[in-house]
């Protein structure tokens, strides 16, 4: 006995029907739309539920060259624009700067503060998550010039344009307080200097000063000393000398007395005493040697005698005793010495500190008005956004779309895949039955 059912051919599992895929997938077009409609509707939901969040930006450029001039023509602090945009940079970035602004405004703040939490902490959470600096890229020349930018994101209801705003000007002003502190510093340790510089001339000219003074004294002393020493060493010379003319005067008496010489005479006119009764006689005498001095007679040499032994002093005998006392007169007072001592100001006898002088004048006299100082200009001020930054609500209800449509072309595969594996299994447990039918039969 035999059979004339036939099965139909069998398929290979690793073929796939693309007519049947997109039939199936068209069969499963409510699912689907319906996938794709509820992502939609929850990317909707959270775009329109969500707190919006806004950001805003403010951008720094240098100063101009004038806005500093006043500051860099003080020759004592030189910041050029690029250097006071770039101090600015690191105000605004500093950890320190920041804190010091969101403690001094708390009230902007009040948003931030989290229940459980401390000002740092919920400083901490601003500071990483709502504002970041930019700086331009130096590799890429977009930018004609330097800038600074600073951008900030916050949920509504906060007034985040005084915030930023508030932060660049406080930034400011604490870079420039810094400043002025700096240059006070410096102005101040300059004037120090200087002073030093001053003293150190006015001591070394007090030294030398008084050594001048003490050189003169001791020169006055000295040739005061030597004076003194002639005049006494003349005095007993002229002592002797008059002790020597004594002694010459006794002896000179003692001869004119043994030869009767009373009066002066000479050699010849003693030799012709004799006849000088006889006749008149004038007699002319040339003599080239010293005539003794008991010629001079007894009555001049005793009157000579007399006066030398009552004589007191011998100090008019020799000039040069009256020179001295002139000398040691003039040596009393030094007026050099006199002229030194009596100079009321001795700065203005001071050799090579005028110009210390005219520094220290202009430094004490250096007012910069820091409050008018224009470290940067404010290139773009932050402004009220008038649209938010996130989410992009249009964006997330297309992306939930398409995550929608993507999730449920999955579903429908899926089902489809497991549509053909089960008829794959009704297949095979088929094929036995039908070839057992198909087989003839024996007796």
């Amino acid at each position: 006995m035999s059979s004339s059912f036939r099965a139909p051919p069998v398929r290979s599992s690793d073929e796939i029907d693309l007519v049947a895929l997109l039939k199936s997938i068209w069969h499963q077009k409510r699912l689907l739309l319906l996938v794709t409609l509820g992502c939609g509707l929850i990317a909707a939901g959270y775009a329109f539920l969500a707190t919006p969040e806004y950001k805003i930006s403010t951008v720094l450029r240098p100063a101009a060259i004038n806005d500093l001039d006043a500051l860099n023509r003080s020759e004592v602090y030189q910041l050029p624009p690029a250097d006071a945009l770039l101090k600015v940079g690191a105000a605004l970035e500093s950890y320190e700067t920041r804190l010091a602004f969101f403690r001094g405004n708390q009230k902007l703040f009040e948003s931030f503060v989290r229940p459980g939490q401390t000002l740092e902490q919920s400083f901490e959470a601003f500071n990483r998550n709502s504002i970041h600096l930019i700086l331009p890229d130096s590799d890429k020349k977009s930018s004609l010039s330097a800038y600074i930018k600073l951008e900030m994101t916050y949920p509504k209801g906060i007034d985040g344009v005084a915030i930023l705003n508030g932060f660049v000007d406080y930034a400011i002003g604490s870079e420039r307080e810094q400043i002025a502190a700096d240059l006070g510093v410096i102005v101040k340790n300059r004037i120090s200097e200087l002073k030093g510089k001053f003293d150190s001339v006015r001591s070394n000219y007090d030294v030398e000063k008084e050594a001048k003074i003490a050189s003169l004294g001791e020169v006055d002393t000295l040739k005061r000393a030597q004076l003194q020493d002639e005049l006494s060493a003349l005095r007993i010379q002229l002592k002797a000398l008059r002790s020597d003319r004594i002694a010459q005067l006794n002896e000179a008496i003692g001869i004119a007395k043994s030869l009767g010489i009373q009066k002066p005479t000479t050699p010849s006119s003693l030799g012709d005493s004799v006849n000088i009764g006889a006749r008149s006689v004038m007699r002319t005498e040339v003599n080239n040697q010293q005539v003794p001095l008991y010629f001079m007679g007894g009555d001049a040499l005793r009157a000579e005698l007399t006066a030398l032994q009552q004589r007191r002093s011998d100090d008019f005998a020799d000039p040069r005793v009256a020179q001295i006392a002139k000398e040691l007169q003039l040596l009393t007072s030094n007026r050099e010495v006199e002229v030194l001592s009596a100079r009321k100001n001795d700065d203005i006898f001071l050799a090579g500190v005028q110009p210390l002088r005219a520094e220290m004048t202009r430094l004490s006299s250096l007012n910069i008005d820091m409050t008018t100082l224009k470290l940067v200009t404010i290139d773009q001020q932050a402004v009220e956004a008038l649209t938010p930054a996130y989410p992009n609500r249009l964006l997330v209800v297309l992306l939930g779309l398409f995550c929608g449509g993507v999730l449920g072309l999955c579903l429908a595969l899926a089902r489809y895949a497991f549509l053909i594996s089960c008829t794959d299994l009704k297949t095979k447990v088929a094929a036995p039955a039908v070839q057992f039918l198909q087989t003839p039969a024996t007796e």
